[in-house]
């Protein structure tokens, strides 16, 4: 059983399926872990949809045959897509959805990819990155609700290292909310106002 759900009516005017990618990177649930592991890197890919007849069965990702090597150790060459796929509440999207209802459910759910299905056939598959492809005036659905955890270190990180009053960047006033040039103080990225206020 899949999920599908519904959200506001907001339209951008663009049909899942007029940019779903079509040629789907697709195991049978019978095939070895290993040789899904294989057309993973073959295809360049970190997940699979598992299909029977053309039927949706799962979904399986880099971290599901992961999980199932460390779990499995010595018999994870027996194991098969189905022992490690995601067989249940896997969110699939129609055809005929708008682009950003299909932003919004990635967004609600935490995930970066949706099958595209009808009546549980599986025709497509619809990722973030093709989305902001054709309208980038959407990354800030994105980069608000699906956490970017990489880029979230990182700039920690480089917060800590910044030498004092050097690090500038443009964006967003961390006290103030005011848009322009930013200056790193104790950890933060302030504007010039509100620099001369607190320091």
């Amino acid at each position: 059983m899949f999920i599908r759900l519904r959200y506001n009516n907001m339209r951008i005017g663009i049909k899942v399926g007029d940019i779903m990618t079509r040629e789907l990177a697709s195991v049978r649930p019978e095939a070895p872990l290993t040789e899904c592991a294989e057309e993973m890197a073959k295809k360049n890919v970190g997940l699979l949809i598992v299909k029977n007849n053309g039927n949706l069965k799962g979904i399986l990702s880099e971290r599901d045959i992961l999980w199932s090597l460390a779990r499995q150790n010595k018999s994870f060459r027996k194991a098969r897509a189905s022992d490690a796929m995601k067989k249940q509440g896997v969110v699939t999207i129609s055809p005929a959805e708008d682009i950003y209802t299909a932003l919004v459910r990635m967004k609600n759910k935490k995930i970066k990819w949706l099958p595209v299905t009808v009546k549980d056939r599986v025709i497509g598959m619809l990722t973030i990155h093709d989305i902001l492809h054709i309208e980038p005036s959407l990354f800030e659905i994105v980069s608000q609700n699906v956490p970017v955890r990489e880029e979230t270190e990182k700039l920690k990180r480089k917060r800590a290292v910044s030498t004092e009053g050097i690090w500038t960047k443009q964006g967003e006033c961390e006290e103030c909310g005011a848009y322009g040039l930013l200056t790193g103080r104790n950890g933060m990225l302030l504007c010039e106002d509100c620099q001369n206020k607190n320091f």
